[in-house]
């Protein structure tokens, strides 16, 4: 990413947290969640690296995201359409034999975070990218998680219990709860955050869904 969209970077990232926010009123878990979320990206971690353009194949899904959502996420889409493209979009797991192709059609950009340009070792903010039609399979990680879903109406499974969730739904994946989602007409792009000392720690996929 050239110096001249760091600022547009820093309105994206200024704008989630508005959104999470606003959430902080219900005073639930999910609320209690983005507080820990917020106090530990103040103050903004260092910007120790590059956003290197990308070409990953997912992006091809990025236009339909970014000009869907609902009014309650127009704001963050519009933030994010200046910057999208230059984000470090990557898959993170390896290819697999019983789901050809899905390497292609699910991609992460990560903002914050150990390995991220804005590097912290105690917190991850990103977007996740998934494809229309698409199974991202059941998996778990120790850190904590929380989702905004910007755009895309997808299917939510966590512990086996499926859900639908709109733009504008937060999810909260608890410490190693096993969860998917399935994408349906259209892309889904959502933003997460990871919070506690397992941010290092990767997700993988469950022994159910990697036979």
């Amino acid at each position: 990413m050239s110096s001249t969209n760091v600022p547009a970077l820093l309105t994206l990232i200024e704008t989630i947290e508005t959104h999470f926010q606003r959430r902080q009123a219900k005073g639930d878990a999910v609320a209690w969640e983005i507080a820990k979320v917020l106090s530990l990206l103040e103050p903004l971690p260092p910007l120790v690296g590059a956003f290197p353009r990308n070409n990953h194949p997912a992006t091809r899904h990025l236009e339909a995201a970014l000009f869907s959502g609902n009014a309650s996420t127009s704001g963050l889409l519009a933030a994010l359409r200046p910057v999208a493209y230059d984000l470090p979009w990557r898959y993170s797991y390896a290819k697999r034999e019983d789901a050809p192709g899905l390497e292609e059609n699910i991609a992460f950009a990560e903002i914050i975070g150990p390995e991220a340009p804005f590097q912290s070792d105690r917190v991850c903010l990103g977007l996740t990218l998934v494809g229309p039609e698409t199974l991202y399979p059941e998996h778990a990680h120790p850190a904590v998680e929380l989702y905004y879903v910007a755009a895309g109406t997808a299917t939510w499974i966590a512990s086996d219990i499926p859900n639908l969730q709109p733009p504008g739904a937060f999810i909260l994946h608890p410490s190693q709860v096993v969860h998917a989602m399935q994408t349906h007409r259209g892309p889904l792009l959502a933003v997460y955050a990871w919070s506690g000392n397992e941010v290092k720690t990767l997700s993988t996929y469950t022994e159910k869904s990697n036979p």
